[in-house]
């Protein structure tokens, strides 16, 4: 159904002035910043096609097996070449989605860096997913603190199969000395879904932790993101 023959009080726009963000569907934010449609395609359906989007990273999974994040998640990780497939957007509107995805990640940095990380456990698990929960491969990253704790730089170090063999210590070791970093959040996504960690991410963490000790940097936590969810190792009492 076009906007113009909705009810003014259930038009997206006028429904978030009255009522807040927090009432609107994640289709009719999206609707919001689409502002029209096309001919013969409304801008609720636009955006709903939008959000059932599976970018090209979260459709190519570990077993070889064709798949995706549809929604919100998927559309964290799609990219300006991910959005022409959607019959109808632009080049504006591409822009402009990427860009308001790109700003809610570094509106989590920079929260992340004023303050220290564990003041707020779920801000750094928010933070972990917006940049890694989609992929559709596994990636290890590093998130290196100063001595307060406060956020100084977040990196993507490796990707493929994690294992001992494949994440190099002294990389990590080399990365935390060029940030003069104190401490180190470690962090891996699993595209299969599952958040609980194998004991080759017990293993890798214990190996990472040696090798940083060496250098007085210590690993506060071990965090594995997926779609929606996140474990921290430090909470389940592994670290």
């Amino acid at each position: 159904m076009p906007l113009k023959d909705l009810p003014l009080e259930a038009q997206p726009r006028e429904k978030l002035l009255a009522r807040g963000a927090g009432a609107l569907s994640d289709a009719e934010l999206l609707a919001i910043l689409l502002r029209t449609g096309i001919a013969g395609k409304g801008v609720l359906q636009m955006a709903e096609e939008l959000l059932q989007l599976k970018n090209d990273s979260a459709s190519r999974r570990a077993d070889g097996r064709q798949g995706g994040f549809g929604g919100i998640a998927g559309l964290l990780h799609a990219t300006a070449d991910d959005l022409k497939r959607v019959k109808g957007l632009g080049p504006a509107k591409r822009a402009e989605i990427v860009a308001v995805l790109e700003l809610a990640r570094r509106a989590m940095a920079q929260r992340l860096q004023e303050r220290e990380v564990f003041a707020d456990p779920q801000a750094v698990k928010h933070y972990l997913q917006l940049h890694l929960a989609a992929k559709g491969h596994e990636v290890f990253a590093v998130l290196f603190l100063d001595s307060q704790n406060k956020l100084l730089a977040m990196e993507e170090l490796f990707r493929g199969t994690l294992t001992q063999t494949s994440v190099y210590p002294r990389e990590v070791v080399i990365r935390a000395l060029h940030h003069g970093a104190a401490a180190v959040v470690l962090a891996h996504n699993h595209p299969s879904g599952s958040v609980q960690p194998s004991r080759a991410d017990e293993a890798l963490t214990q190996t990472l932790k040696a090798a940083l000790a060496l250098v007085d940097v210590r690993v506060l936590d071990h965090i594995i993101v997926g779609p929606g969810q996140a474990l921290s190792m430090a909470e389940t009492g592994l670290i």
